[in-house]
């Protein structure tokens, strides 16, 4: 699939991508955006409450948040005004074992605790069968393969990736084009967000994520085999 070259083809091809695998699912299916607050899955999420709006459902976006209890306050700020602001059904998710500290040592462990772990819980509580991200292929050399609907297992559903073929660039331009909300952090300099633990202040970087853990981006395709995003 093709999504052409400019930002507006882009962006009608993720509005189509949901509309035919996420709307046209109708109510035998649950969707859900898995929401970090970020540029790229607050742009993910503004994208399907646009699809839900021109079919005019009457839905509340169901966004799900994996939160390790060590995010950035600004990062929990944001989100918690957005989820009010556009209405959204916002579960927030965290680890059975909270008294756990995170441990970014071991980044593969860590992540299948704090993340993994309570993500699946969830998507089988909520019996949630399509999940849409916001990842981006240009990210890391491990998504430059992924498709842009997956079949996931352990619990099975689909992954919807609208923004695949996104950069950096055309997400800032979408969000800045089209008065979409992002977090404050990023007019410091910052430009991806993580845990705090694992995300280095932006005098420390010049990549979009090498700020953020390299061993944790070093084992980002055994962390999606887990069931990352």
């Amino acid at each position: 699939m093709s999504t052409g070259d400019s930002l507006d083809s882009k962006l009608e091809f993720a509005r189509a991508l949901l509309a035919d695998n996420a709307l046209a699912a109708g109510s035998t299916h649950r969707v859900a955006v898995a929401w970090t607050g970020g540029k790229d899955s607050t742009l993910a999420l503004w994208l399907w409450r646009q699809v839900l709006a021109q079919a005019e459902a009457n839905a509340r976006p169901l966004a799900l948040t994996v939160d390790t209890g060590v995010k950035f306050p600004e990062i929990i700020a944001f989100r918690t005004e957005l989820a009010k602001d556009w209405g959204l059904e916002h579960r927030v998710v965290y680890s059975a074992d909270p008294d756990s500290p995170p441990d970014s040592s071991n980044p593969l462990a860590c992540c299948g605790r704090l993340k993994v772990a309570p993500l699946k819980a969830t998507l089988r509580e909520l019996k949630v069968t399509i999940l849409i991200s916001g990842i981006r292929r240009d990210e890391h050399p491990s998504r430059a393969d992924r498709q842009f609907v997956e079949k996931r297992s352990d619990p099975d559903y689909v992954q919807l990736n609208p923004l695949l073929d996104l950069n950096e660039m055309d997400v800032w331009a979408a969000h800045l084009g089209r008065a979409i909300p992002y977090c404050p952090l990023y007019n410091q300099g910052y430009r991806s967000l993580g845990c705090v633990p694992c995300t280095a202040s932006p005098s420390e970087h010049l990549g979009e994520r090498t700020g953020r853990s390299t061993a944790k981006d070093a084992r980002l395709e055994q962390l999606t085999a887990l069931g990352y995003f």
